[in-house]
């Protein structure tokens, strides 16, 4: 329930951006940040764990890379804020759907991992996909394709770092406020934040903290619980429901290329997902 919990609200993420589009995406992803800082912070200290969590800046190697996983994070929740409020919320969910191929690219040339066969037949495919969809749009996905570099970037530098979910964003966020606070207090001061304008868009933008981080700490509970294998399967529910939210209720356009070529993209992952269930090891729960 932890883990479905999870996917399925971040797969829901689009309808409750659309609400806040009267902002704009920065503004949007500044008080997602500030927010989230201060929901962290209250956790943090009702669980006693704040201190030592800010200690943590004081290492200037961590520090550093949690400087880079802030810029990292910061461009994905941009990147996808402007995606889901200027209707490419199918484009975006492609990025998820594409995120487990380039995280298995980055094990290969930044850890050296070896690729199995199914793993090369998963990334060949996609690659084919990817290249119908480029000459359907016309154009590279950028939307996907920063949206999945990003994110995978993301994962890469907080696997090194080796932080608690909760812990690792409070300090992001920590260091990404100084510039994001500093926007809020310039665009209130002109005037232009919709920030106060009216009490609904306000209680929404306030939201954004809890709703960024309540999931995560869904997902960290599932991950103490369930397998690698159940936990790899579970991602995949939330770009189908983005999907489906931007198919069937924002009504965005899928001519038949695009559809071909999110049907590679999906027998890709057929064959990424049948990898993950041989390659498993059982993991016991009791332990967890």
């Amino acid at each position: 329930m932890y883990g479905v919990t999870a996917y399925s609200l971040w797969g829901a993420f689009p309808l409750y951006w659309i609400l806040l589009e009267e902002a704009n995406p920065l503004e949007i992803v500044s008080h997602r940040a500030v927010w989230t800082l201060v929901f962290c912070f209250i956790v943090l200290a009702a669980t006693k764990a704040l201190k030592a969590t800010l200690v943590t800046l004081k290492r200037p190697m961590v520090a550093a890379k949690l400087f880079l996983s802030s810029l990292l994070v910061s461009i994905n929740w941009l990147v996808y804020i402007w995606a889901t409020n200027n209707e490419h919320v199918v484009e975006a969910s492609l990025g998820y759907y594409i995120n487990p191929l380039i995280i298995i690219g980055f094990g290969v040339i930044f850890l050296k991992e070896k690729m199995r066969g199914l793993q090369w037949a998963a990334v060949t495919i996609a690659s084919i996909g990817v290249l119908i969809l480029t000459l359907d749009y016309g154009r590279l996905p950028w939307i996907a394709l920063a949206l999945a570099v990003s994110w995978g970037s993301y994962g890469l530098v907080k696997k090194q770092l080796g932080l608690g979910a909760l812990e690792g964003l409070a300090i992001e966020t920590f260091i990404s406020s100084f510039f994001y606070l500093g926007y809020l207090i310039y665009i209130g001061n002109q005037g232009t934040g919709q920030f106060g304008q009216s009490w609904g868009l306000t209680l929404l933008l306030m939201s954004a903290g809890a709703i960024t981080a309540i999931p995560l700490l869904l997902f960290n509970g599932s991950t103490n619980r369930l397998p690698f294998t159940t936990i790899g399967l579970l991602q995949y529910i939330t770009p189908t429901l983005q999907f489906c939210i931007g198919v069937w209720v924002l009504n965005e356009d899928m001519p038949t290329a695009r559809w071909i070529g999110f049907l590679i993209i999906w027998v890709a992952l057929m064959a990424l997902t049948l990898d993950l269930i041989k390659s498993s090891r059982t993991v016991d729960n009791r332990v967890a």
